[in-house]
């Protein structure tokens, strides 16, 4: 019996042993990846910014700029690009919404970011575009990968249509959360005007013709924890300016915009709760669950191997049977029987003749 459980137990211990790397190292990497159906927003402020009028040209302070950004994913079009790409494709369409504080709009970019679902990386498809331009995007956006690394990535920039270098800056600690700082510097560089301008009949071709030109610089910062990949803060020093052309009146270049923008403290705290709550499932998967496989099919083998190891130890030696004696006493026993049984035997014939 203790060998047969013993055999049992060494079996478990092979399973779970085998089953702790294929978990960690085979099925993690199936099957964490981001819902093509997801759907989110975050909403950024810039206090004491200032913005251009376009009334008057000429900038001026405002206590508070909204930056509203939300992100929706496209199931249909996930499905639709899976069947050519053969891997599953996330399709988020994203738009930044910018408005002053009168509640008026600023400005707004929308977005198509096709993505892995499981790495993060760009795929090229119809439809990838910023402002409804096309675009080949380069490098990650909005989320880094699951298990980010201690180095550089490349990032996109939706306002230069281009990817630059965004760098790991060191490993800290933001609302209790382990965090990776990443910080990225775009120059000042020539961009579009957006397609949507704030002023009605004002459009990019028009200002094309006064000659005007749209920059923009800004310096990028994310801390993101590293099991998930998602930032659980950032923020921008954003800056633009229009410069040159007639529409100055002769000045060689004027403020757009200039001002911190931070994420709403409402949205931290909704962010950091389901970063928290992610980063325990993903955990599961790459850290709990396969360290105690482990160790629990190393438990299970030493008791395999202790109920082994008691099996095979000499037992006592058996009682002897009651029904069996000593030949020695048999003997004697025959003989005695022998003897009364004569001494019976001719007392019983005297009695008869008698």
């Amino acid at each position: 019996m203790r060998r047969k459980a013993s055999l049992i137990l060494l079996a478990l211990a092979v399973f779970f042993a085998a089953l702790s790397p294929l978990l960690r190292w085979y099925a993690f990497p199936r099957l964490a990846k981001i819902p093509a159906g997801q759907y989110q927003d975050m909403v950024l402020e810039a206090k004491d910014a200032t913005l251009l009028d376009y009334g008057t040209m000429k900038a001026r302070k405002v206590s508070k700029v909204t930056v509203v950004q939300t992100l929706k994913g496209d199931v249909e079009a996930s499905e639709r690009i899976e069947r050519t790409a053969g891997r599953d494709v996330v399709v988020w369409d994203s738009l930044s919404y910018v408005q002053g504080p009168d509640g008026k709009m600023v400005s707004k970019l929308p977005e198509r970011y096709i993505f892995d679902a499981h790495s993060q990386e760009p795929v090229h498809a119809t439809g990838e575009s910023v402002d409804g331009d096309p675009v080949t995007r380069q490098g990650i956006e909005f989320k880094w990968p699951f298990r980010t690394e201690k180095r550089d990535y490349e990032y996109f920039d939706a306002q230069t249509r281009t990817s630059a270098p965004i760098h790991y800056k060191g490993t800290r600690t933001f609302r209790g959360v382990k965090v990776y700082y990443f910080e990225q510097t775009i120059p000042w560089t020539k961009v579009k005007f957006p397609k949507v301008m704030p002023v009605q009949g004002v459009t990019p071709q028009s200002l094309a013709k006064t000659g005007t030109t749209r920059w923009y610089t800004t310096v990028r910062r994310f801390w993101v924890e590293p099991v998930t990949g998602a930032p659980v803060y950032g923020e921008e020093s954003h800056k633009e300016e229009l410069r040159g052309g007639t529409l100055l009146g002769g000045r060689d270049k004027v403020t757009a915009f200039s001002g911190d923008v931070k994420m709403r403290e409402d949205y931290i705290r909704h962010t950091v709760d389901l970063v928290k709550s992610n980063r325990t499932l993903v955990l599961m998967m790459t850290s709990y669950l396969p360290w105690g496989f482990l160790l629990l099919g190393a438990a299970l083998l030493a008791l395999s191997l202790y109920l082994e190891a008691r099996g095979r130890r000499p037992g006592e030696p058996a009682p002897a049977s009651a029904g069996r004696r000593p030949r020695a006493r048999q003997r004697l026993s025959r003989a005695f029987v022998y003897r009364v049984g004569s001494a019976v035997a001719g007392s019983s014939g005297h009695g008869c003749l008698g």
